[in-house]
């Protein structure tokens, strides 16, 4: 088995280690995970960009589900769109 050495920012290790943690995960593991479907899928398994969408946030992702939920649900109700 190959050992493998790396730095990263005291803040951002803790960060993931929590986050792993709650994953049931530690650092090896996850790391093993990123590297097993960089390999599979031939690249990096995400998209790494400089854009930074705000339609994507967690809170706007928040009202959107909720938003589908309540479609689905048939809890809509009809609105005009006044125009100012």
């Amino acid at each position: 088995m190959a050992q493998v050495n790396i730095r990263i920012d005291d803040c951002l290790k803790e960060k993931a280690d929590s986050l792993f943690e709650e994953l049931g995960l530690n650092m090896t593991t996850a790391i093993n995970i990123f590297v097993r479907q960089t390999v599979r899928q031939g690249g990096i398994p995400f998209e790494i960009t400089t854009k930074n969408d705000p339609f994507y946030s967690e809170s706007n992702l928040r009202v959107l589900r909720q938003s589908i939920k309540d479609a689905d649900e048939g809890k809509l109700t009809e609105h005009e769109l006044i125009e100012a």
